[in-house]
């Protein structure tokens, strides 16, 4: 207990954490969880209290905990070149066979892989190439960028400008002016409650085709987006909406960023969201499942169109003026290729898909016809449970109540982890691809219990 007081005295004392209460942290006032160890898909504090992580860290540990094999790699990596760079044409044996394994796994227009640490620096690292092509096309002023309301791509400048959430905008003199926002493609939320799926489809198409009509198509250079959106809300896209994007963007000559930071490498119940969507994508963003999270690692898919461009710059200008230090870091590379191999090996893109159909199923079966309950929903294993104050005037909670975060206490006092969603009362399902049934009836039976416990009593 003693060093258990210590470490929480010097975690307060000491740790900036990202995406927390600092204040409330510094003096105590919230919980402090100190993890140790974890296995599968279950991680364990110091207090020996044993949580089922429905969430997989932040929907990143896709392998599951505790595997050795990528562990084994990792060490072996270490003791063999713990580091070299990738700069001026070095490679590694872990950096050049991982992008082979890539590129054998994506989507077929795709060509090289430039590797980052994360997926902030991924998305960074795609804008400057984006303009970069521009520039060497001879078009100077196509460099604005459209993202989406709630829609999640980093939280650094220009990433932080691409997210399309408050709370990432919020006294930090975000957005840049280069980043323009469109509609979210969130069927659930739309202001019209008479609109069909359909209908709600062609209205994000037009708002799309008005956006760049007043700001001028040869001022926009890319559209960026989740397949399905991750912490926006978990939100699979309606029926028919990349048919109905993509012809947009081609007709007016911008690019198209997929980020699949959260939907790649199986979290769909394919291996890439963009297959899973027909998406014709010229860029790709992935990260988390890359490596399950056991080494940071980022990459940037490179289309043929630009990288064909970027190889005639390089003719022209010399070596490209980009690159960091731990590009392609060879730790973070060999835990890649055992990560891939293990989703392979393991089955996890088909359990994906087959447990997340069970899972949404169950929780549907369960809580679906809950006067609280707007909607469950979900692609694969990324299912969110969205609540409401009046389910038939689709009437929200106010914020104030804070109910998801409310619900995510009580579930996580029941022995499992979900995380509640921001800007509204969302509580989001992303278990490690290798979820058993077992295990998803556990997450269905705490949840029940905790929706009940929280939301009868209000």
């Amino acid at each position: 207990m003693l060093r258990n007081d210590q470490l929480d005295q010097w975690d307060r004392e000491n740790f900036f954490h990202p995406s927390t209460h600092l204040a409330q942290h510094a003096r105590g006032d919230t919980p402090n969880r100190i993890v140790e160890t974890a296995s599968g898909v279950y991680i364990e504090d110091r207090d020996g209290n044993k949580l089922l992580d429905a969430f997989a860290g932040l929907y990143c540990v896709n392998v599951g905990y505790g595997r050795q094999e990528i562990a084994e790699a990792i060490a072996e990596q270490a003791k063999k070149l713990a580091y070299y760079h990738a700069y001026v044409g070095h490679g590694t044996e872990a950096s050049i066979t991982l992008s082979k394994m890539i590129l054998d796994r994506a989507p077929k227009n795709m060509s090289k892989v430039y590797f980052g640490l994360g997926g902030s620096d991924a998305n960074e690292t795609n804008v400057k190439l984006v303009w970069y092509y521009n520039n060497i096309l001879g078009r100077p002023e196509k460099k604005k960028i459209i993202s989406r309301w709630r829609g999640y791509h980093g939280s650094g400048l220009m990433t932080g400008s691409l997210t399309g959430l408050e709370l990432f905008h919020k006294k930090f003199d975000l957005p840049f002016a280069q980043v323009l926002h469109t509609v979210s493609p969130y069927y659930f939320r739309r202001e019209d409650l008479s609109m069909s799926e359909a209908d709600f489809v062609a209205h994000c198409a037009s708002e799309l085709e008005a956006l760049i009509e007043r700001e001028g198509a040869d001022t926009i250079a890319a559209f960026i987006g989740e397949p399905a959106m991750g912490t926006g809300g978990l939100v699979p896209p309606p029926a028919g909406y990349w048919e109905a994007i993509q012809p947009i963007l081609k007709k007016h000559d911008i690019l198209l960023i997929a980020d699949e930071v959260v939907t790649g490498f199986g979290r769909l119940g394919s291996m890439f969201g963009s297959d899973h969507y027909g998406m014709e994508a010229d860029i790709i963003t992935i990260a988390k499942g890359l490596t399950s999270a056991y080494a940071p690692l980022s990459g940037s898919i490179v289309g043929n169109r630009v990288w064909d461009v970027l190889m005639k710059g390089t003719d022209e200008n010399g070596p490209i003026g980009h690159g960091w230090t731990y590009s392609a870091h060879p730790i973070g590379a060999a835990a890649g290729v055992a990560n891939l191999e293990l989703v392979d090996s393991l089955g996890l893109v088909e359990n994906a898909g087959t447990m997340g159909a069970y899972l949404k199923k169950a929780l549907t079966e369960a809580l679906g016809d809950h006067p609280n309950v707007g909607e469950i929903r979900g692609e694969g294993l990324l299912i969110a449970m969205e609540f409401v104050e009046d389910r038939d005037t689709r009437t929200f909670f106010d914020p104030s109540r804070k109910v998801g975060p409310s619900v995510a206490t009580e579930l996580l006092g029941n022995g499992v982890i979900a995380r509640a969603m921001p800007q509204g009362d969302i509580l989001g399902f992303a278990p490690p691809l290798c979820l058993t049934k077992d295990e998803a009836d556990g997450i269905v039976a705490a949840t029940k219990k905790s929706v009940e416990a929280v939301l009868c009593s209000r």
